[in-house]
């Protein structure tokens, strides 16, 4: 299932960030590696969708990270109804 959120923070050296959830909740781990355009950097509050996996003994992080352009989900819901 695909998830949208805005980045709260992302560190370079390490390659390693977290992902704020749009629907609210923990903000989810990620890394550099789960990045869909791996040459693009993460910038805070940079909208992207991502996929969710577990690990760490059912931990769960973000994956498949893509970029969002444009509107929020909440205004392209608006939009769909006229």
């Amino acid at each position: 299932m695909q998830n949208f959120g805005k980045i709260k923070s992302y560190d370079g050296s390490s390659g390693t960030g977290s992902i704020s959830p749009e629907g609210g909740g923990d903000a989810l781990r990620f890394k550099k590696a789960d990045l869909q355009q791996e040459g693009q950097t993460p910038k805070v509050d940079q909208r992207f969708s991502y996929e969710t996996s577990e690990a760490d003994g059912g931990k769960k992080f973000a994956v498949n990270l893509q970029h969002q352009q444009g509107e929020s989900q909440a205004e392209q819901a608006s939009n769909q109804q006229g």
